[in-house]
């Protein structure tokens, strides 16, 4: 029989497997499943064990069974669904609202369904070598349309009023914000509230097809 520490612990390491598989942080789930945040870093420590309906919510929601949470299993074993979902491709930034239009999209990218992130998800190519070695020139990269990312997450971002878009590492300091590029070769690009930065959305995985 299963102590309730260690109940705790199986939730813990399940949530965090499949967090990291969609690439999600616990942050992205407490907000989705509006659970204060304190509650799901309890859970994620194996401070405190979810009520039943809590467990349903987060099966739901990464679309897995109950037992998929609650239960321990291999860790060299991984599940794979064969349904696959078609993502756009985003080729290029318009002026004006709204970005993520049709008219917009260039192509159109078929993945597996297991290990996707919920939301709005779009890919765009990366160009430059600026984030090298995180994302290469040319990779694929996976984004999930949302307005706003914590200090230190690479986004998706505009700015002068939308005529300008690039991929970075966003770092906000009172206010202003740091665009950081991965590659020291390249300069941060400092921006200030005048120049009306717009964050389209969270890099979630970047992806290469060479």
């Amino acid at each position: 029989m299963k102590s309730a520490g260690n109940m705790k612990e199986i939730m813990a390491k399940n949530l965090k497997l499949l967090l990291d598989r969609r690439g999600l942080s616990q942050t992205d789930m407490a907000r989705d499943l509006n659970i204060p945040e304190t509650t799901v870093s309890n859970w994620m420590k194996a401070s405190t064990y979810p009520r039943i309906d809590k467990i349903q919510l987060v099966a739901d929601y990464f679309d897995v069974r109950r037992s998929g949470l609650t239960e321990e299993k291999p860790t060299n074993l991984i599940e794979v669904s064969q349904k696959t979902v078609i993502i756009p491709i985003l080729g290029h930034i318009a002026c004006g609202d709204p970005i993520l239009v049709e008219a917009n999209f260039e192509n159109y990218r078929r993945v597996l369904e297991e290990g996707l992130p919920t939301g709005e998800l779009f890919y765009l190519q990366a160009k430059g070598d600026s984030m090298f070695p995180t994302i290469p020139d040319g990779s694929m990269v996976l984004i999930r349309h949302q307005n706003d990312v914590e200090s230190g997450e690479i986004a998706v971002v505009t700015f002068n009023g939308n005529t300008e878009a690039t991929l970075k590492r966003v770092k906000k300091q009172d206010d202003i914000i740091m665009l950081i590029p991965d590659n020291p070769k390249h300069i941060p690009i400092i921006v200030t509230q005048d120049k009306q930065v717009r964050i389209i959305g969270k890099v979630v995985r970047s992806e290469q097809d060479f």
